[in-house]
């Protein structure tokens, strides 16, 4: 029953980053600005498409090596470095007061360090 949870954690986890992370890296700073992602207007064209390369990375590491069964001490890896990742865009949105933002990036990092602590504990491959 857990694994099954967890693979569905991961697998929403994964979309979620995917589908974000696809849309830094297709589109301009300015277009994601004008989306409603204003904080992307503090950062660097490399900086934003950095987020946008690591989001995919991450999903892609969350269920690949699992699902092919080849090295899958990189899918608790990948969901620890969304944990980062996501704790770094808690706290950008937070001094933005973007609380609803904040919240949901809390909660995406919370998905996420459940993922690790699963996939690395009791719940391993």
């Amino acid at each position: 029953m857990m694994n099954v949870l967890m693979w569905i954690l991961a697998g929403v986890l994964a979309a979620t980053f995917l589908a974000a992370g696809l849309m830094k890296l297709a589109q301009p700073k300015a277009k994601l600005a004008e989306a409603g992602l204003g904080w992307a207007e503090d950062m660097s064209e490399g900086s934003v498409k950095l987020i946008g390369a690591v989001e995919v990375l991450g999903a892609i590491g969350l269920v690949v090596p699992a699902a092919l069964g080849i090295a899958v001490v990189l899918t608790p890896t990948a969901a620890l470095g969304l944990v980062l990742v996501m704790a770094g865009a808690t706290v950008v949105h937070a001094r933005r007061r973007e609380t609803p933002m904040a919240a949901m990036n809390l909660i995406l990092l919370v998905l996420a360090a459940a993922v690790a602590w699963g996939r690395f504990g009791p719940y391993s491959f």
